[in-house]
């Protein structure tokens, strides 16, 4: 018997059942030899954690654009945050850990450069969705086209992570509010740090019920996530403190997300992606190999492999090629 196959079977005595177990998998898409000492969601999250989109998340936006200061949560961070969260959860309720953390590692991997401001960006000249797009990072982009092959269930929780999502695991369930939590714990500290709130402006009925501190929710929002899912089909909070999370969550959008002061410099974002997209769609040889190629040999609209390219762009590799193509060098400092 194989290492794989003894954690297989240390699954299936120990994990809730209604957990996803690795050997029940319905496969990948392209079918290869199993390793003889990870199970398939482990391996997943291996592939992911080693691919280039996850290190270029280092330097993605996740809310701040350029602040100053070394401590603000990156697209890289906002992923560990929610891997953290969602192993949290799904190790207390007995389920697949492996599966849960692949899913939360992967689930950003086609978020754009400058955060939702590139998102909108790109929405705007053509259909885009990052959880859409992360799915082909994974399927079709990285390793030079020829995708990481994860398994279905690791593909149908990065594709349904976001609220409008509908995951087929409860694992999937796990990081689709893992998601939000991170966001309303870091996004706030991140705000409180930038001078943009205070604690104190939070609505005091909120703070009864969640905590009066980041720590203290993300505590009480964890802690009632698990109380309320063990041994249960759904993954889900209480009525009171669903109704607090989501509505802490409508006082960031007013007063953080959409804030001059976090957000002042989004419209330059959006119109350099614009610009850069047209640039590439009417230039199309400006484009590397690997995208050129994916022109001649799929059947995917040139918009599309447009945005796959202007999607994987860092913020700084974003004003470097707008710089390239839009500032006369004689300007450039």
């Amino acid at each position: 018997m194989t290492i794989r196959e003894q954690l297989e079977e240390r699954e299936a005595e120990y994990l809730s059942p209604y957990a996803a177990r690795s050997k029940d998998s319905k496969g990948r898409k392209r079918e290869e030899p199993q390793c003889d000492i990870r199970p398939v969601f482990q391996r997943d999250r291996d592939r992911i954690l080693h691919c280039k989109a996850f290190r270029r998340l280092k330097q993605k936006t996740q809310v701040f654009l350029l602040p100053e200061g070394d401590h603000y949560r990156t697209r890289l961070t906002h992923t560990l945050e929610v891997s953290q969260n969602a192993r949290t959860i799904a190790k207390a309720l007995r389920l697949n850990e492996d599966l849960a953390e692949a899913i939360a590692l992967g689930h950003d991997l086609g978020h754009t450069p400058f955060g939702h401001a590139g998102e909108r960006a790109l929405n705007n000249v053509y259909h885009f969705s990052h959880s859409e797009q992360s799915l082909r990072v994974v399927d079709c982009i990285e390793k030079d086209g020829k995708g990481l092959n994860l398994t279905w269930e690791v593909r149908d929780g990065i594709l349904n992570h976001q609220t409008a999502g509908t995951p087929h695991t409860l694992e999937g369930a796990v990081v689709r509010l893992s998601d939000k939590l991170a966001y309303i714990y870091h996004d706030m500290d991140d705000a409180i740090r930038g001078g943009i709130l205070t604690e104190e402006d939070i609505p005091a009925e909120l703070r009864d019920i969640l905590g009066n501190s980041c720590k203290a929710r993300l505590n009480t929002m964890i802690h009632d996530v698990i109380t309320n899912s063990m041994d249960s089909l759904e993954v889900h909070m209480s009525p009171t403190v669903d109704r607090a999370m989501k509505e802490l969550r409508k006082f960031m959008f007013e007063n953080v997300y959409l804030n001059p002061k976090a957000k002042g410099e989004e419209d330059k974002a959006v119109h350099m992606i614009g610009q850069l997209f047209e640039y590439y769609v009417k230039h199309t040889e400006a484009l590397p190999k690997q995208f050129r190629d994916a022109l001649e040999e799929t059947d995917h609209a040139k918009e599309q492999i447009v945005c796959d390219y202007i999607a994987g762009m860092t913020d700084s590799y974003a004003v470097k090629k707008f710089h390239e193509y839009f500032v006369p060098g004689a300007w450039k400092i």
